[in-house]
């Protein structure tokens, strides 16, 4: 009887192999610490840079013929990012959910709709806010010794997000004739007076809407300013989670743990 033919096995992988290679592939670029991973990052973390440099400039180049397109550009580029983004993680779900990636979200359709959602533009700053999130230069800090200004780091972003998020709420619905906005520049400047609590008075806005727009900066920008002065001022002080009750942070020369008492052994600044 003869034998039945053995099938040979495929050179090529199945497509579901291939799919989770790929997978993987992306998961080490965007998280791994790698040397070829931290390349690839700190590539995508300056076109981000870039990005947000043009969404802070965008409301004076809006008028340029070159706007669509390079709005349109950065809308492919951000699908691209959000899509392999989605391919890298390891839950969907978790990964769908997070605010960061709702942001993302939102700044697309503002690239890919300009004209439909041009009063939700000023959003897009929020793209600032999102890399802030990464932890790639955190912890490019905390290799170099400089743990202790990644607190100034991010409430220096927040700061930055936040007056550039209000210059362009006040631009896009306050700039009109009469009303004493006559720019951008203008708006960033009624912005920056008013959070730092200067009120020259020379710029205001009309109406019920105006002075609640006003009273909004002058809250989140005071409470902004104060999380900056508290990063700048507070005393140093080093990470080391405690074995026992998990507080993170402690004083350089701490033996014991102040909340609980354990025993710490810190090693020294520098200490390989």
């Amino acid at each position: 009887m003869d034998k039945p033919l053995s099938r040979r096995p495929s050179a090529r992988p199945q497509p579901s192999v291939r799919h989770a290679k790929w997978r993987e592939t992306l998961r080490a670029l965007y998280v791994g610490d790698e040397p070829r991973a931290e390349r690839f990052q700190w590539a995508v973390g300056t076109v981000d840079l870039a990005i947000i440099v043009f969404f802070i400039f965008a409301p004076v180049l809006e008028g340029r013929p070159s706007f669509l397109w390079i709005d349109y550009s950065i809308a492919v580029l951000l699908a691209v990012d959000l899509s392999a983004r989605a391919l890298a993680a390891r839950s969907f779900r978790a990964w769908i959910l997070r605010p960061t990636v709702w942001v993302d979200f939102v700044v697309l359709a503002t690239l890919l709709a300009p004209l439909t959602f041009a009063n939700l533009g000023f959003l897009r700053i929020l793209r600032l806010w999102t890399l802030s999130k990464n932890d790639l230069f955190w912890r490019s800090l905390r290799r170099r010794g400089y743990r202790e200004w990644e607190d100034v780091g991010r409430a220096s972003i927040n700061l930055l997000t936040c007056l550039f998020l209000i210059t362009g709420f006040i631009y896009t619905f306050f700039a009109e004739d009469g009303s004493g906005l006559e720019g951008y520049v203008d708006a960033l400047y009624f912005t920056v007076a008013t959070v730092t609590t200067t009120g020259f008075g020379d710029i205001t806005l009309p109406g019920t809407a105006g002075k609640l727009t006003a009273i909004v900066t002058m809250i989140v920008g005071i409470s902004l300013f104060v999380r900056l002065a508290q990063a700048l001022f507070k005393p140093y002080k080093v990470f080391f989670p405690c074995p026992k009750c998990a507080l993170q942070r402690h004083e350089p020369d701490a033996v014991h743990c102040k909340a609980c008492g354990h025993i710490l052994a810190i090693p020294d600044e520098g200490a390989d």
